[in-house]
């Protein structure tokens, strides 16, 4: 049995998945995988199915019945890495935009104390590449416009790599964090400084997928640059 489990979530990603399992299936810590599929109709949950046959134990998937939203992903997730007590667990994405190589180093970084780590672009020794400079600056300076309104020291505030220990998933209130794309990753962060949980940064070089398609949306902006003046009167 694994200590870690790697959630992600995916939406048409027939292009990445296997190639995501095997790589993951080849690094030298045991990473079990969890994905949670929002009913892709290009064929993804099957190609996971079948990735269950050949490594039998190390790979689950929660299938649900439409397009629901990242966060709500997450949180399912959450619920069933807590209900199988894994003590360390991740969120990634599925399209190689974080490197699964940078898991151990995340893993490392909460056996050395932290409660979260995060893999930052925004860190020292971060990076962004395959990035157009508008999208760069548009994703830094949310980042310190969530810092100034939230009061947090969070350098990469809208990442989604990271590594929890499950006594911060086991704390944080999920039912509160109703959010669905970018906010959701700010919330999680910001629940967890709230608790008194220590937050770690590791830098990573962030990737533009190369195949599928982008989730990011207008509206996905706009929840979150509203989202951070609600966060503050939550109860998280």
């Amino acid at each position: 049995m694994s200590d870690s489990v790697i959630i992600i979530p995916t939406y048409n990603e027939i292009e990445n998945v296997e190639r995501m399992t095997r790589k993951v299936m080849s690094l030298e810590k045991d990473f079990h995988i969890l994905y949670v599929d929002d009913n892709s109709p290009d064929g993804t949950a099957d190609q996971i199915k079948a990735l269950q046959i050949e490594f039998p134990g190390r790979i689950f998937l929660e299938s649900r019945t439409g397009k629901l939203g990242l966060g709500t992903a997450y949180i399912h997730g959450f619920k069933w890495s807590i209900k199988n007590q894994y003590d360390f667990i991740f969120e990634m994405d599925c399209d190689f935009s974080h490197n699964p190589d940078d898991l151990v180093r995340l893993y490392d970084a909460c056996l050395k104390g932290a409660d979260v780590s995060i893999g930052s672009r925004y860190c020292k020794g971060g990076k962004v590449s395959n990035w157009p400079l508008k999208r760069i600056l548009m994703s830094y300076f949310a980042s310190v416009y969530v810092r100034i309104i939230l009061l947090i020291a969070i350098k990469d505030t809208t990442a989604g790599f990271k590594c929890y220990r499950r006594k911060v998933l086991e704390t944080i209130n999920l039912e509160a964090v109703t959010f669905k794309g970018y906010a959701f990753q700010i919330c999680m962060k910001y629940a967890a400084i709230r608790h008194g949980f220590k937050i770690t940064e590791v830098p990573i070089t962030f990737v533009d997928r190369l195949y599928g398609v982008s989730k990011m949306s207008a509206g996905i902006f706009k929840e979150a640059f509203w989202g951070v003046w609600k966060m503050r009167k939550m109860k998280l």
